[in-house]
């Protein structure tokens, strides 16, 4: 019984953690969209977007540009789960998971930053659009990770 009971808690306690709320990768996989070019070229999650009213999480990929290298690895970029304020017009950058060339990713680090309003023609603005109107979206570009670098590096190529 005791046993029983532990093991539904630290189930509920699990599911309840933001690392185990939202799968990284979502079942149907991603439907990602890019939304902004400049340094980087970034792509929004479709498959992970979740509203409440005026706010809204999701998931976001951050494209470097070829060869880019940090102590000796390659990377194509990163994850970045988002919280946005529709309303108010604010951004959350929750985390930032790395990911490797051939796609290892992680670990996530936490960024504590309050929430900011969003600058006209930032990234954030681009994900805000998409989060706060996801049919302004339109088709997804990329339906996985190697995809969704392809296409971020090319409109890189092409911004510069």
């Amino acid at each position: 019984m005791k046993s029983a009971i532990l093991t539904a808690a630290l189930a509920a306690v699990l599911l309840a953690s933001p690392a185990c709320a939202e799968p990284a990768t979502p079942p149907d996989g991603p439907r990602l969209v890019l939304t902004s070019v400049g340094r980087f070229a970034v792509l929004a999650d479709l498959s992970t977007l979740r509203r409440d009213g005026d706010q809204v999480r999701m998931r976001s990929l951050q494209v470097t540009g070829t060869d880019f290298e940090a102590a000796g690895e390659t990377y194509w970029g990163g994850w970045s789960w988002w919280a946005f304020d529709c309303a108010a017009r604010t951004a959350d950058r929750l985390d930032f998971a790395s990911v490797r060339e051939g796609g290892v990713e992680g670990p996530a680090t936490p960024d504590n930053a309050p929430p900011t309003p969003v600058a006209a023609g930032s990234d954030a603005a681009g994900l805000l659009a998409v989060a706060c109107d996801p049919a302004s979206a339109g088709e997804a570009d990329a339906d996985n990770l190697a995809d969704a670098v392809r296409i971020g590096r090319a409109a890189l190529r092409r911004a510069n």
